[in-house]
């Protein structure tokens, strides 16, 4: 197949997308990415992209296409230009005259893969239309309901104008594959898209968080280690506000990552006197094994809104795929899975009380139960999000589009 992939954010921003693409390639597909300039999670423009330079690139067997893009940087001017200063460069390139893959001839498929913002999907729309192409996506953030994270009120005149931009973009796609079992609700609810058009299709964790490594602790000690980005949909402040409550001189809690909300939360631990808080900033993919192995559980937290805890966030599958524990403060998806899984603690969210009461437990449990939630992590994984189950699946759904 001759795919198109169309992801404003692509390598060497830490993004799935990236070992997706790597892997259709490597099983002999041509793959094409219409992406941005490398600027997430902090907003500037990546070192050695800044004045042109990897436009247009072969990464690990796969042809990588990058259009004008604004970094993101801080404040709601700069995150607007920075999503439509990509929308517009890329829908313009793919309706550029001549587009098309590198070996001649037109896309047979082409595939979305959809975070924030919905209207990174517009190339892949006009694409799509131009040359009658099969176009799937694949969901992973659910708009406008992101906008809410972000400050948005629900209702207003913004949020009213990207809920009609989101339902054109969804009803656009012949096929909308989800991350989580919960999209599907609002999908169908929201914009009337029918059940069979959408599939259910979790993420995996890249393979190096199955290594096993591990590091040296002192008995008695507990690490708790929380990894990702550090937003305000994340309520990473949760963690601090649990551990100035719990104050068990046991426990240890690793904060690993970066994001728009690490400053204030740096502030709130200092304010609150959580010096068993450690913040180790952000790290490559390739060193989060050593903080993987640290760990005696692994942290997630979600704010409290109803949209949200539909999602199943991608760190939940790098951290079963590495065996720990997973203590959380979640609702709806994330805790389904937990319980399903029997690997973990989960307090309802927007509680730093019921975090703090749910580490204190996971604290006078025996090694003998840690033990056992930390293999129903690697085994609960093993059986529903290995990495090779997604792509078999993946593949399938492409060549039954194209036909193949």
């Amino acid at each position: 197949m001759k795919i198109l992939v169309v992801c404003q954010y692509y390598k060497p921003e830490p993004f799935r997308i990236s070992d997706i693409c790597e892997e259709l390639a490597r099983r002999g597909h041509e793959v094409t990415v219409l992406t941005g300039v490398p600027n997430y999670p902090m907003g500037e423009i990546y070192e050695g992209y800044r004045h042109g330079e990897h436009r247009c690139e072969t990464v690990q067997g796969v042809e990588v296409r990058r259009c004008f893009t604004i970094g993101r940087r801080r404040g709601a001017i700069w995150r607007f230009l920075n999503y439509y200063s990509f929308a517009i460069s890329s829908k313009c390139a793919a309706a550029r005259p001549g587009f098309g893959p590198a070996s001649g001839g037109d896309f047979d498929v082409v595939l979305v893969n959809q975070l924030s913002p919905v209207m990174m999907a517009k190339a892949g729309i006009a694409y799509a239309r131009k040359h009658n192409t099969p176009l799937l996506m694949y969901c992973l953030d659910l708009w406008p309901e992101s906008l809410c994270a972000g400050g948005i009120a629900k209702g207003s005149a913004v949020y009213r104008l990207f809920h009609r931009i989101s339902g054109r973009i969804y009803r656009a796609c012949d096929r909308i594959l989800m991350t989580s079992r919960g999209f599907e609700k609002y999908l169908t609810e929201e914009f009337g898209i029918a059940p069979d058009r959408l599939g259910y299709l979790p993420q995996y964790a890249e393979e190096l968080f199955s290594s096993g490594e591990t590091a040296p602790r002192n008995d008695g000690e507990i690490n708790l280690v929380f990894a990702g980005n550090i937003g305000a949909a994340q309520r990473v402040d949760l963690i601090i506000r649990a551990a100035a409550i719990l104050k068990d001189e046991r426990v240890h809690w690793h904060i690993v990552g970066d994001g728009s909300e690490l400053e204030a939360c740096r502030k709130l631990a200092s304010e609150l006197g959580a010096e068993s808080v450690t913040f180790h900033g952000r790290h490559p993919v390739e060193e989060m094994p050593k903080f993987y192995g640290l760990a005696d559980a692994m942290l997630l937290t979600l704010d409290d809104d109803e949209v949200i805890s539909y999602t199943l966030p991608g760190k939940i599958q790098s951290y079963m795929a590495a065996g720990k524990p997973v203590i959380a403060s979640a609702n709806g998806e994330t805790p389904r899975v937990i319980a399903d899984a029997a690997c973990g603690i989960c307090a309802p969210a927007g509680s730093a009380e019921a975090l703090a009461e749910a580490v204190q437990t996971f604290a006078f449990m025996s090694e003998e139960q840690r033990c056992e939630m930390a293999q129903n992590s690697a085994s609960y994984y093993a059986a529903h999000f290995r990495r090779e189950i997604f792509m078999d699946k993946l593949e399938t759904e492409l060549m039954e589009w194209t036909k193949f």
